[in-house]
């Protein structure tokens, strides 16, 4: 069956959102954290659709540009309709951090793409592109107040890469040279035809990149359209955008509709305790944790400063496992968290730690530090579903865990699906995760994650 879909997520928790979408869709998919061979790809026969979980958001553009010449090049290889490049619904980027001016220019030259557009919109989930500015909601779905991008509450205190510019042509001006058209709200609803005929217009002018806006959901459906008549039978179409990519394209009519299989059911309740292990310094995250410990949760604060220094990192890690598995053993679900937000002042002393203390990114050794304490947990038999958060970690907290691919097994909120992991010879293997970006899921996320869900996901 030829794919329809390759995509490569710039961190794990867009990846896994990019992978519940297709599943909402009846599309068989499966996450690998690296370009499949034909081994890899043998235990799961009949995809319509693939994905690469990898850590671009939180690399330099040469290492950027060297990952990304390497794994597109095999993607382009499976030969699919689409290659996408998967970036979070709020453009999270800076020229110096997770460049996607640096993956336009390199995916366009992989693929020799004239003109790569640029969807970052995803209405489903409370991001909204209007004219070129993306307006974002605090959180994910129904629920928040949505704010102009460089407004949002969350996303303007990032603590990597701060939003200061909702216009997303002039945010990805700061990282590429390359001209970006734009196809707005309004140019959208005209007939295809005309639609087309923008996009060629652009195309003559010079312009290698095409921002798309959208504002309803029924504005995919357009989108969709033009992502199908742009894309070849021959050569793979290269795009850049969030999982408003994979829900334009269920409704384009690329698809064999005889492949489609049943969604996914809701996710139900967990036999066991569960673990929560979260970097993320967002302020949704930390009324996430609140919630959880108003709601019978236990705590462990993490304290960084020793996670980061090699002297200490081992003893700290196996401390907070033990504590994890003495409050699992109690029958209790536990929390594990190295912010409350992005005023916690164990966020401050980081900012000096890595140049004295000789330690690899932060990011990457928090992350790293959760995944080897859920490896604790899991190998303990303690746990057998366990959640991640924070977008920057959760990439080297699955690498840490020895993960190989993952398949989405139910839904559980919008952005964050439940997922079986494959890591054979393991511990984590057949276990399940939830991988859940910063901005995602209502306060009562992780008391849902222990009881399930009543009825499917709006």
């Amino acid at each position: 069956m030829p794919l329809l879909l390759a995509f490569y997520g710039d961190d794990f928790t867009g990846s896994t959102d990019a992978l519940e979408w297709l599943g909402r869709a009846g599309v068989r998919a499966v996450l690998f954290l690296e370009p499949p061979t034909p081994e890899s790809l043998a235990p799961f026969p009949g995809l319509e659709a693939l994905g690469v979980a990898g850590l671009t958001r939180s690399l330099d553009p040469e290492a950027i540009r060297a990952t990304l010449v390497r794994d597109l090049s095999a993607l382009r290889e499976l030969h699919p309709r689409v290659v996408h490049y998967k970036v979070c619904s709020t453009f999270d980027s800076s020229p110096q951090v997770g460049s996607i001016g640096c993956a336009l220019e390199t995916g366009a030259g992989v693929f020799d793409s004239a003109i790569v557009p640029i969807l970052v919109a995803a209405p489903a989930l409370g991001r909204h592109c209007v004219f070129g500015h993306l307006f974002a909601r605090m959180g994910t779905g129904a629920s928040g107040e949505v704010h102009r991008l460089d407004r949002h509450p969350s996303m303007s205190r990032h603590p990597v890469t701060p939003a200061d510019e909702s216009d997303l042509r002039l945010h990805l001006a700061r990282q590429t040279g390359w001209p970006c058209g734009l196809l707005d709200v309004l140019e959208l609803q005209q007939p295809s035809p005309r639609v087309m005929e923008k996009v060629r217009t652009a195309w003559d002018r010079g312009d290698r990149a095409m921002l798309v806006d959208a504002l309803h959901d029924h504005d995919l459906d357009a989108v969709g359209s033009l992502l199908a008549a742009l894309a070849s039978e021959r050569d793979p179409l290269f795009v850049i955008g969030s999982s408003g990519v994979e829900m334009a394209l269920v409704r384009s009519g690329m698809r064999d509709e005889g492949s489609v299989t049943p969604p996914p059911p809701p996710a139900g309740p967990s036999q066991r305790p569960v673990v929560v292990l979260s970097g993320s310094c967002s302020p949704v995250t930390s009324a996430q944790i609140d919630h959880a410990l108003a709601n019978g949760f236990a705590e462990l604060a993490l304290e960084t400063g020793p996670l980061l220094r090699t002297a200490t990192a081992a003893t700290t890690i196996a401390a907070a496992a033990e504590r994890a598995r003495d409050f699992l053993a109690g029958g209790r679900s536990v929390v594990i968290h190295t912010s409350r937000g992005p005023d916690d002042p164990r966020q401050e002393p980081l900012r000096d730690l890595p140049s004295e203390t000789g330690a690899s990114p932060i990011g990457e050794t928090l992350g790293r530090a959760l995944g080897e304490i859920a490896g604790e947990l899991l190998s303990g038999g303690s746990v057998d579903r366990i959640l991640f958060a924070g977008g920057d970690t959760s990439s080297h907290a699955a690498r840490a865990l020895g993960f190989t691919a993952l398949e989405m097994i139910a839904t559980f909120v919008p952005g964050a699906p439940l997922c079986r992991i494959h890591a054979p010879g393991t511990p984590a293997h057949h276990r399940e995760v939830v991988f859940k970006g910063g901005q995602v899921g209502d306060p009562d996320l992780f008391p849902r994650l222990v009881h399930g869900l009543p009825e499917a996901s709006p």
